[in-house]
């Protein structure tokens, strides 16, 4: 059970969505699709080498109470940096989700 005390960060989930205009253009935007709060379990930053040089790359976890249909497809938006989900874990019988997450560049 995740205790009310240590979700002391504010996260926000968004879910890609689709529109089509009526010229037929297709256009993609990222909407929020729930803010909750949440348990910041791990933040980290690494470097390492890609292509031409170095790179940065940030994860983090994230723990929040249990919220149906979040999927890896969906992203976090957490203290002004955007993170992709990349694994979900579910916490005991629907108690909570752990989120694992990768920063997106």
């Amino acid at each position: 059970m995740i205790k009310a005390g240590k979700l002391d960060r504010q996260i926000t989930i968004e879910r890609q969505a689709e529109t089509v205009a009526a010229s037929g253009s297709v256009s993609k935007a990222w909407t929020t699709l729930a803010t909750v709060r949440a348990e910041l379990v791990q933040l980290a930053a690494e470097e390492y080498l890609a292509g031409f040089g170095e790179a940065d790359t940030g994860g983090a976890v994230f723990r929040i109470r249990y919220l149906a249909g979040i999927t890896t497809a969906d992203r976090v938006t957490f203290d002004g940096a955007t993170y992709d989900i990349e694994e979900i874990a579910e916490l005991g019988r629907k108690r909570g989700l752990e989120l694992r997450c990768a920063r997106v560049a």
